[in-house]
């Protein structure tokens, strides 16, 4: 960089293309479409201007740096001959000049009203100052037609200063569908279970901005075995607020089993991995219709600029009533969604899918003044699958049911996080009744010392080797916990043990996919709060919105009992 930059060298470099990165939102939308477009060409030296002015940029230095790129501090920008500036970030101060600058869209579309940076007023979203597009320099990318005529009537000088192109991301999120399975699975979603996203922009009419306290009461709503939480919340927040803060507000919600996904690329996935989109006016949720997933509006700002697509998407998306019974409601979408629900809006925000990146490369290459390298780049590519996601809950408030049908009894469990529990606002907190009982279960991972004293039944997180060291373990748990009733373990290779405090023993083998030594406890405890005799029996485990699986209960020579 600099003036000597030729002497110092390795590659022919031709042309500098210089990224403007101001913010993390942008500057994740750069890197995620540029390896892409400069696709094995040693021709375009790549370099990134770092503008630390920005509200929202903490973080960028850190993101460029991990990401491996060349970094150059903004004031040099002034003095390099860049051949294009690209960015995703339109309120930058370029400095004057006579090379191109290409503005991508960070989001969908010029949607939204937010705070301007140069003043106390608000401005469109995605729109260069004036200056800018006065000096002819400025060409702003958009996804579809009908966002050129919108620029144009909020805006008259961007006239002949758009590039439809499609939007790059959305391609992604399609092509990646065909990995759907596999994200899941990265997620822990696991078959039968439903993975419930909830997206949040920022500001003070965003979803979060509005409900902090929404995915801790839908962790307590939702039976924990049947869902999964994700909440996907926009850059801008972790940048303003940062990682200690979301966290500390959350912290109820994680553990609980809210999966927080990381502000850098993690979205994606979860997004194309998603049952349910919960969210409000920003763009994750617009993708999530135009994927086709049912969609609950939780929020919706008056800063939606209305004739847009994400204005037309508030139009038909059904409303969340955050102090409803949350159950009930995500229930309810899923059961009356169709998949065509939001084509239309789709249409409108999208033009030419699966086009976008061959566009937007045609575009970068003629504005640098060289002709596209062959072979292009792979035009398919697909959102890389998530790290592995851990569930960290360690207790859970368990309702069962026991009861009869024709293939014989039942017994019914739902688990709910004990962290969120007490957040739930259904008017249907569980109470012991003739056919139902409640407990409190934890593992003997959890670090709350009290809830752990005050368990009824608890289960050991990792397998025993063996029978007898199952039966040991269920001994010291009992004479070490005297609050508890019964303690439970997988064997592995093998079915679950659960022992009383009395002694006696019962063995739990569970067809299907792996279970939890605690739905074993549960199976247990509900037989024995009936009433029923402690003899072999074979019954069906339902869990609630998932599956039913057979059991086969029969008691084991009793061990000696726990005073």
């Amino acid at each position: 960089m600099g003036p000597d930059a030729h002497r110092w060298r390795t590659f022919p470099a031709e042309r500098t293309l210089v990224v403007a990165a101001r913010t993390v939102t942008s500057t994740v939308r750069v890197l995620e479409t540029l390896p892409a477009l400069l696709h094995d060409d040693p021709r375009v030296s790549v370099v990134f201007a770092h503008d630390p002015t920005s509200a929202f940029a903490s973080g960028v230095r850190d993101l460029l740096e991990e990401s491996g790129c060349r970094i150059m501090p903004w004031e040099q920008l002034a003095h390099i001959n860049a051949d294009l500036i690209l960015s995703a970030s339109e309120n930058v101060d370029i400095p004057e000049g006579d090379c191109p600058v290409l503005v991508l869209p960070h989001g969908v579309g010029f949607q939204k009203r937010v705070p301007d940076a140069r003043g106390p007023q608000d401005r469109l979203s995605g729109l260069v100052p004036d200056a800018l597009l006065e000096s002819g320099r400025a060409w702003l990318a958009v996804s579809h037609q009908d966002q050129e005529r919108q620029l144009l009537a909020a805006h008259p000088k961007t006239a002949g200063r758009t590039l439809l192109l499609g939007d790059p991301c959305y391609d992604e999120l399609l092509t990646s569908r065909a990995q759907r399975d596999a994200y899941r699975r990265a997620l822990g979603v696991a078959e039968g279970r439903r993975l419930v996203v909830v997206s949040s922009t920022w500001g003070p009419t965003s979803l979060l901005g509005r409900h902090p306290d929404l995915p801790v009461r839908l962790l307590g709503a939702l039976p924990h075995d049947a869902h999964r939480i994700a909440a996907v919340v926009h850059p801008n927040v972790w940048s303003a607020h940062g990682p200690w803060q979301i966290r500390a507000l959350q912290a109820s919600a994680l553990d609980a089993g809210l999966m927080l996904m990381p502000p850098v690329h993690a979205w994606r996935p979860a997004l194309v991995a998603a049952d349910v989109v919960i969210g409000d006016h920003g763009s994750v949720t617009l993708y999530g219709a135009a994927l086709g997933h049912p969609v609950l509006l939780g929020a919706f700002g008056a800063d939606a600029v209305p004739g847009t697509a994400a204005h037309d998407l508030a139009a038909v998306a059904p409303r969340l009533d955050p102090g409803g019974d949350l159950a009930a409601q995500v229930e309810d979408v899923v059961r009356a969604h169709t998949p065509e629900r939001y084509a239309e809006v789709a249409r409108q925000a999208f033009a030419a899918p699966g086009q976008a990146l061959a566009r937007l490369r045609e575009v970068v290459y003629e504005l640098l003044d060289l002709p596209e390298p062959a072979p292009a780049p792979p035009p398919d590519l697909l959102v890389p699958a998530p790290d592995p996601a851990p569930d960290p809950v360690t207790s859970w408030l368990v309702v069962t049911e026991v009861g009869e049908e024709a293939s014989g009894p039942v017994v019914t469990v739902r688990r709910y996080p004990a962290a969120a529990r007490a957040y739930a606002q259904d008017g249907t907190d569980p109470e012991d009744g003739p056919l139902g009982h409640v407990h409190l279960a934890c593992s003997n991972g959890e670090r709350d010392r009290r809830r752990l004293e005050s368990a009824s039944v608890i289960e050991r997180k990792a397998p025993a080797g063996s029978p007898a060291e199952a039966l040991s373990w269920i001994r010291a748990t009992l004479t070490e916990l005297p609050g508890s009733l019964l303690a439970a373990c997988a064997v592995r290779g093998s079915g679950h043990l659960v022992g009383l405090r009395d002694g006696r023993v019962f063995e739990a083998a569970v067809t299907g996919p792996a279970t939890a030594p605690g739905l074993a406890a549960a199976i247990v405890y509900a037989w024995l709060r009936q009433g029923r005799p402690p003899d072999e029996a074979l019954l069906t485990l339902r869990l609630a919105g998932m599956r039913d699986e057979d059991v086969l209960l029969r008691p084991r020579p009793a061990a000696p009992g726990v005073s």
